[in-house]
C-alpha cells in the first residue's frame, strides 16, 4: 500500500495495484512539463482515478505548454468502454494527444508512464502489477522516452480515440 512506499527514494519496487496506482499518481503530481503514457487500453484502474486525473488536469490547465502524449495499443476497448480520462482528453485536445500504436509495435507487452524526462513507472508485463518506479535514473527514462518517440512517430491518430462520450 501507499504507506510502504518511500517516494523519497530514487527507486521503489512495486508489486500491487495500489502501489502502482500510487506511483502513477505521484508521477502525475511531480510532472512540470509533460507526461508520456504507453498503455494497452488506458488502464482504468490507473488512469480513470481521481488520484491521477486531478494532478493531470492541474498540469495541463496551469501550464500553457504542458503536454500529455498517450500511446494506446487497444483503442477499440477504450472507445467501447470509455473512461473519464478519455472524456477529459476530448475537452483538452490542445494539451492531450492520443495515438493508436502502430501494428508493428503492438507485440510489446509493457506499460509505462514518464514524467518530464526525469521519472518513470514501468511494468514489463501490462497484465501484472509488478513494476518499478524510478525518480532519478535519467538513463532508464531516456531509453523509454526514445522508444516512446519511435513508436509515436510511426503511430497514427485514430478516429475511435476521438469518439463522443458522456461528460464527467
Amino acid at each position: 500500500m501507499e504507506g510502504r512506499l518511500d517516494f523519497n527514494e530514487s527507486r521503489s519496487i512495486l508489486s500491487t495495484l495500489d502501489e502502482y496506482r500510487a506511483a502513477v499518481a505521484e508521477l502525475a503530481t511531480r510532472a512540470v512539463r509533460s507526461l508520456s503514457i504507453y498503455t494497452p487500453d488506458l488502464e482504468p484502474q490507473l488512469y480513470d482515478q481521481d488520484c491521477f486525473l486531478e494532478p493531470m488536469k492541474r498540469l495541463v490547465l496551469a501550464r500553457r505548454h504542458a503536454r500529455l502524449r498517450v500511446l494506446i495499443s487497444d483503442p477499440a476497448r477504450v472507445a467501447r468502454e470509455g473512461n473519464r480520462f478519455m472524456q477529459m482528453a476530448r475537452r483538452l485536445t490542445s494539451y492531450i494527444d492520443l495515438r493508436n500504436v502502430s501494428p508493428e509495435y503492438r507485440g510489446n507487452p509493457c506499460s509505462f508512464i514518464v514524467a518530464d524526462d526525469k521519472a518513470i513507472a514501468y511494468r514489463q508485463q501490462c497484465s501484472r502489477w509488478d513494476g518499478v518506479v524510478e525518480f532519478n535514473d535519467v538513463g532508464v527514462v531516456r531509453r523509454h522516452l526514445a522508444y516512446f518517440d519511435e513508436v509515436w512517430a510511426e503511430s497514427q491518430i485514430q478516429p475511435e480515440l476521438r469518439a463522443t462520450a458522456i461528460d464527467f
